[in-house]
This record gives C-alpha cells, sequence and structure tokens, in this order.
C-alpha cells in the first residue's frame, strides 16, 4: 500500500502522524507522513489491484483529520455511508471500509500516532508579569485559580482563605479585584504553566519555603466550586406544589432541598461538580473523599453511596463503582494504555498471566499488595500525589486504568526471562525501551523487540 501525491497546499510534517490499520494481517499499515494526501491501496482481500479511494487532511486539533471520498463507490466510515467526494470527520479509533460491504472490502481502523515528547515545540508567550500577580498577596501566583464570570485570577491560598472568611461575614462571595459576586471558581492549569515558567525566567520572584508552604495549607480547590449566593427570597402568597416542584428542578444537588444524614444545604454552601456526571454535591471536608488522589478532580460516587442516595432521574448522580478505594475495585480486561499502548506487548503479558494458572485480578491484587508494603519504585507512576497512594485511595477509572499499566510495567520487569512465552524471550530489548517512539508507528519494530524494559540510551535514561 502508497501514499500517492499531495495537494500543492499541504505541508510535509516531519514524522508520521496518523495510519490505517488493515484488519488483515497480510497487508501492512498505510503510514501518512503528510498534512493532506491521498491514499492509493488494495480495497479488497482477493485483489492486488491499488485503487485510489479517499483523501486524508489533517485537522488543526492534530488528533483528528477530514476524509473525502474520491472513489467511485460509497465508503463506509463507522457504518455511516459516505458517497463520491463526500466529506467526513475522522478520529482515532474510526473504522473505514472503502466500499458498501464490509464481507468484500478491506477493513481499516484510522489512528493518530501519539506525539513524541522530543518533538514537542514550547510556544514563547509576553506577558506582563504584573499580570501576573495575585492582588491579594501582591506576589506571582501560586497553584492560580480564577473565578468567573469576571476571570480574574489568584493564588488558591489566598482565594480559598477570602471564600472562608466571605462566607462567614456575607450572604454573596465577590471578586476581591473587581467586587462582582462570584458564582465560579477553578484551578486554572494553563496559567498554572505560565506561572512556572515565569518563576523560571526570575529566580528572584520565587517565594521562600515557609510561604509556600502556608498558602498551601489555606489551599482547599481542587476541582471546579459553584458557589451559592444571595439569601431566600420572601413570598407574598402561598407556597404551593407547583413552586415546590419548581424549586426542586433548580437545587444543586439532593441535600438541598432535604436533610439527609444530618446535613442540609445553606445558602452558602460551596458545590463541587462532579466529572463524571455533571451533577453537583455540596464540598465538605469532613465526609468521605470527594477529589481522586491520581488526578484531583471531583466525583460524586463514592459521597452519595456513604450519604445512602439512590440515583434519581431529577439530579445527576454517579455510581458507587465510577469512584472507590482501589482495595476495592476489579478487573478483567488489560487497559488500553498499558506498555505505552504496545498492543504486542499487552499480548504477551496476556499470556504470562495465563501460562501462571492466575487472573489478570490477582495479579493485579498482588501488586497492589506490594504497592501498599512500598516496594514499588514510584518514580515513573503516571497520577499525581503518587507517594500518597495506598490501597484505600479512592480514584476514578481513568485514574485506576493508569494505576493498573503501571503495575503491569513492574510485574513484566519481575518476571524472570525463562518464564516468558517461547517467541518472547528470544526478543532482545530495545536500546529505548518504553520511551521508544517507533514502536508506535513501526508494527514490525513494536514486535521484534522487547519494549518492556528501561532505556539504555537516549534522553530518558
Amino acid at each position: 500500500m502508497a501514499e500517492v501525491g499531495e495537494c500543492s497546499a499541504s505541508k510535509p510534517s516531519r514524522e508520521i502522524w496518523a495510519k490505517l490499520e488493515p484488519s488483515d494481517s497480510r497487508f501492512a499499515d498505510v503510514d501518512i507522513s503528510s498534512n493532506e494526501v491521498v491514499i492509493c491501496s488494495e480495497i479488497t482481500s482477493s485483489s492486488s489491484d491499488k485503487h485510489e479511494w479517499c483523501k486524508i487532511t489533517r485537522n488543526s486539533d492534530l488528533h483528528s483529520a477530514k476524509m473525502q471520498n474520491k472513489s467511485s463507490n460509497a465508503i463506509l466510515v463507522d457504518d455511516t455511508i459516505v458517497q463520491n467526494e463526500e466529506v467526513v470527520d475522522i478520529k482515532c479509533g474510526t473504522e473505514i471500509i472503502p466500499g458498501p460491504d464490509r464481507e468484500v472490502y478491506l477493513n481499516f481502523r484510522f489512528k493518530v500516532v501519539p506525539v513524541q515528547e522530543s518533538s514537542n515545540q514550547q510556544l514563547e508567550i509576553s506577558i506582563d508579569i504584573e499580570h501576573a500577580k495575585c492582588c491579594i498577596c501582591l506576589n506571582i501566583w501560586h497553584d492560580v485559580v480564577t473565578v468567573a464570570p469576571c476571570l480574574h485570577n489568584f493564588c488558591n491560598g489566598c482565594f480559598s482563605e477570602w471564600l472562608r472568611r466571605s462566607q462567614e461575614k456575607r450572604s454573596t462571595v465577590l471578586c476581591p479585584h473587581c467586587r462582582a459576586v462570584v458564582q465560579f471558581v477553578g484551578r486554572n492549569h494553563y496559567l498554572h504553566n505560565i506561572e512556572q515558567s515565569i518563576l523560571q525566567a526570575h529566580s528572584s520572584l520565587r517565594r521562600s519555603d515557609e510561604e509556600v508552604a502556608l498558602l498551601d495549607s489555606y489551599a482547599y480547590i481542587k476541582s471546579n466550586l459553584v458557589i451559592r449566593n444571595g439569601k431566600k427570597h420572601r413570598r407574598k402568597r402561598a407556597h404551593s406544589p407547583i413552586d415546590e416542584e419548581s424549586d426542586s428542578n433548580e437545587l444543586p444537588c439532593p441535600q438541598c432541598g432535604t436533610e439527609i444524614n444530618g446535613f442540609h444545604c445553606n445558602q452558602t454552601t460551596v458545590h463541587l461538580q462532579c466529572q463524571g456526571c455533571g451533577g453537583m454535591m455540596p464540598s465538605r471536608n469532613d465526609s468521605v473523599p470527594q477529589h481522586c488522589l491520581g488526578c484531583d478532580r471531583a466525583f460524586c460516587g463514592a459521597y452519595w453511596h456513604a450519604q445512602m442516595v439512590a440515583r434519581s432521574d431529577s439530579q445527576p448522580m454517579c455510581s458507587h463503582e465510577t469512584f472507590k478505594p482501589i482495595s476495592e475495585r476489579t478487573i478483567s480486561r488489560i487497559p488500553f494504555l498499558a506498555h505505552e499502548m504496545n498492543r504486542h506487548e499487552q499480548d504477551v503479558t496476556e499470556r504470562c498471566i495465563r501460562q501462571m494458572g492466575r487472573s489478570l485480578q490477582d495479579v493485579i491484587s498482588d501488586w497492589v499488595e506490594k504497592l501498599n508494603n512500598r516496594e514499588i519504585d514510584r518514580t515513573r507512576m503516571p497520577l499525581n500525589h503518587a507517594e500518597a497512594i495506598t490501597a484505600r485511595s479512592h480514584i476514578c477509572n481513568e485514574c485506576y486504568d493508569k494505576l493498573v499499566s503501571f503495575l503491569l510495567y513492574w510485574f513484566r520487569i519481575a518476571m524472570p526471562k525463562h518464564l516468558l512465552p517461547a517467541d518472547a524471550k528470544q526478543r532482545e530489548d530495545c536500546w529505548y525501551g518504553y520511551a521508544c517512539r517507533t514502536q508506535h508507528h513501526n508494527e514490525e519494530h513494536a514486535r521484534k523487540r522487547n519494549h518492556v524494559c528501561r532505556p539504555t540510551r537516549g534522553s530518558n535514561m
């Protein structure tokens, strides 16, 4: 299979950014390294003739593309029929069949190759340092948060303390900068990167370790907070059933309308928005965990489970299964993220576990215990607060998949070579180990070399 030609307006990228993977292993992948390219390849498994059948143009977000049907046949894209010259958006995982019948035509899967760390380009941003200062402490932001709707920025610790004092004294929370009513506050990860860049360039602006520790002790904004303002309105007429139904629909969470387990939200209760379902829950430091220790995002599953509140149609609410302690979780499949998404290494790990006569759950339970006993180096653990994580920590589903992938790496590292499947034990280690970029776009290299090993060359040694 091969690419043919480029549009005159296209600009070739420096390396392969996407590919079409055929479901039939007898055919090779189609590597895509140009921002706009016409694909010419076999379209049926019974013919070796190559045909021009589509044009793929990379989108500006770098994670998706547009595909135009250049053949006389209809093309199936995720079971949607695309006629000649029609254009559709495709993304990583999109199924493409270059004909109207999946039984006759080859099946392709569009895959975006992960951007390599070494090729990341740094964008230079010019900013007046005065615009990166918190108006409360008059220093460069530390763990910056943004309030809405006015969009002013403050240190997390400074605004957390301002929020606490405002709720004690007033019915509304005002922005310290412009005095507008604050309805929302959340951490700003983009400005946090700018904050770090400024401090690297101007070390004299850094605070002392004691000041940073004090600010961190005040900070409690870990995820998006919705702030309720104002007092209850007095009614000039009787409270009707229609009013009650209308009020209940406007209440952020079940505890705003009813006292549950001894707690009832008041007019100044700060609410967290769940990242799983989008529903609300009161922000309470004295109850069960409400933030994932792996990513600091808020999830409501554990909170409402502890309050014994059943899911309802009126307000969004997550299942308890979405957010619970590591020790209570089960797993039956190897995560897609495992072994840097190298499917050959995932297959080797799966066969190793079967040869041992064990299940994936058995293996993960053993390694969670090792993690709990601090027998594992946590340097590469892709989670926040890695040193604080134990079997009792609450983490979300996404972070659990990352943790399992991390533990499977150590499972393979600790396994003696003679216990590997016959075809795997003959492979030599890749010089670049888990950090190898070639494994993502060269199927033969990914299969022939062992990548579950430490790098012995390159910048990740």
